[in-house]
């Protein structure tokens, strides 16, 4: 049980709200607001867009003569969804594909830019069309701060070093220099570097002796300029792999690194057979669910090593790659990931999500992959056409998180029960905003049964409680092209306030937010 989850429990205990004959009610979950400390980093609700697929080219990023409404060739309607649910930061350009990116390849003008393969995802031929200077235009357009990942694995110091420069000097060097000769005459101060990406894999198959060594030595010449200081992230291990967070977090100084990475993955079968992401049935819904619901277990375990070097928690634990992974649609190219969204990964991303909260005092940035027509993305193109994944209405309700205060929860759940296995119904995270309105997010991953809960939030008793749900009749419903909005979120008007307390029937496979507000 986490410490933020014990502190709950004692709270709940030593207000004598389990003090009765009957014990805990079955399906409970008490607030406890006096116990606030942490923030709900709005980094935590951070996307990763990376040269695969169709996420840019094709996503993003238009051909030059196209009808599709844009600006400098970026996608007008892309950029107002996700505006909309204000993402906080967007990393950039990968990813596997960043250790072979070589950013200088990606600058000046397009007709002079020299083509690359993109050895890692499907072997098509990039015309760099798309480089630092059209990421950086995006991200001004969407209001996010970006998150470059530079290039350990095939790259040079001096090559990372001077990609900082170039993007971050305000003052006279060949770097800056070069950059006014493309168009740009201040600096963009780029705060947030992955140094690397995946270096016990696809970065470059290191030993993480061999990289925390590298990155020492990476770190060291990217350079703060200026105001711009750089946040820079070691790149951390892969799901269960503690050694590598271990070794990082002891041969690297703590004030060389703002955060250190982990990725997982979603997966309801295993890697050679993912499983479809719209044909399935309870097998495979039950087996996604034990496996996002991990995702407690490793940052928690990841968080225990951190602690025992940095107990003051100054180093961010940043899951800057996650979501569900299946096998692509039929008929489409392997290599470029293209995956539908259902109801169950709308279930899997709000879980996931509830659990990066209710660990925010480590958790401060986390990126879902990817936004654009990869994996559990966010939006789905189709030529002109576009729409909005259950996925993205997870992250339309979650933004009343964003930098809001972490209210502790005891959950009393009962089980999901599948076969032999069960795992709990219910999950939940809650927040206090600036304007003192409190906002809980509850998940039910029972897919047939509704459950009767009760919510207690002490200090409640004036404010009005509303709420909004996303949900389905089926866990493989899903948006398409010829129904965009089949799946979305709507009022949800069973919820019944009693003083401090909230009651609902949660119905079942369901996400509900409920606002006490004012």
């Amino acid at each position: 049980m986490s410490t933020l989850r014990t502190l709950a429990f004692m709270a709940l205990v030593c207000c004598g709200l389990t003090a009765t004959a009957q014990g805990v009610k079955e399906n409970r979950i008490v607030a406890s607001p006096e116990f606030s400390k942490y923030t709900i980093s709005r980094h935590i609700y951070g996307h990763f867009s990376e040269h695969l697929g169709h996420c840019i080219y094709g996503g993003y990023f238009v051909d030059e003569n196209s009808t599709i409404p844009n600006t400098r060739r970026i996608r007008t309607d892309i950029v107002d969804a996700l505006k909309k649910i204000h993402i906080p930061n967007l990393r950039w350009p990968g990813g596997c594909f960043a250790d072979e990116y070589h950013w200088n390849d990606g600058i000046g003008l397009r007709a002079n830019r020299p083509k690359m393969v993109n050895t890692h995802w499907g072997g098509v031929t990039e015309d760099n069309s798309f480089g630092t200077h059209e990421f950086l235009d995006l991200c001004e357009m969407l209001g996010t701060e970006p998150y470059i990942c530079g290039n350990v694995g095939s790259g040079t110091v001096e090559e990372m070093s001077k990609w900082v420069e170039y993007l971050n000097f305000d003052g006279v060097s060949p770097m800056a220099e070069l950059r006014k000769q493309n168009g740009h005459e201040k600096p963009w101060k780029v705060q947030f570097w992955g140094v690397g990406n995946e270096n016990w894999g696809c970065g470059g198959n290191m030993t993480a002796e061999f990289y925390a060594d590298q990155y020492r030595r990476y770190a060291t010449y990217a350079r703060n300029y200026g105001d711009a200081k750089l946040m820079k992230i070691a790149g951390g291990a892969n799901s269960f792999d503690y050694h590598w967070t271990e070794t990082l977090m002891k041969n690297v100084p703590l004030n060389m690194m703002w955060g250190v990475s982990l990725h997982y993955y979603t997966l309801a079968g295993g890697w050679d057979k993912k499983g479809s992401a719209t044909t399935f049935g309870e097998n495979e819904y039950f087996s996604a669910m034990k496996a996002c619901l991990r995702m407690d277990e490793l940052v928690t375990k990841h968080s225990t090593v951190m602690d025992r070097y940095d107990p003051e928690k100054r180093v961010a634990l940043a899951v800057d790659e996650w979501g569900i992974w299946t096998d692509v649609e039929p008929g489409t190219n392997p290599g470029f990931l293209f995956q539908q969204n259902s109801l169950r990964d709308a279930l899997i991303a709000a879980s996931t999500l509830n659990i990066f909260n209710n660990h925010s005092d480590r958790v401060r940035m986390a990126n879902l992959a990817q936004t654009v027509n990869v994996l559990q993305a966010l939006i789905l193109t189709d030529k002109e056409k576009m729409l909005l994944t259950p996925t993205y209405h997870v992250f339309d309700l979650y933004q009343v998180h964003q930098d809001a205060a972490l209210i502790p929860l005891a959950v009393n759940t009962k089980d999901y029960v599948f076969g032999t296995e069960k795992l709990p119904a219910l999950n939940a995270s809650a927040s206090r905003d600036k304007d003192g309105n409190i906002h809980l997010t509850i998940v039910n991953i029972d897919p047939a049964n509704a459950i009767d809960l009760q919510v207690d939030v002490p200090g409640t008793q004036t404010l009005k409680a509303s709420a909004q749900i996303l949900t389905s009749d089926k866990f493989t419903d899903h948006n398409t092209f010829e129904k965009p909005s089949a799946l979305k979120p709507v009022a949800f008007a069973g919820v019944k306030k009693t003083g401090e307390s909230v009651g609902l029937k949660i119905p079942s496979k369901s996400l509900v937010v409920i606002t006490l507000a004012k």
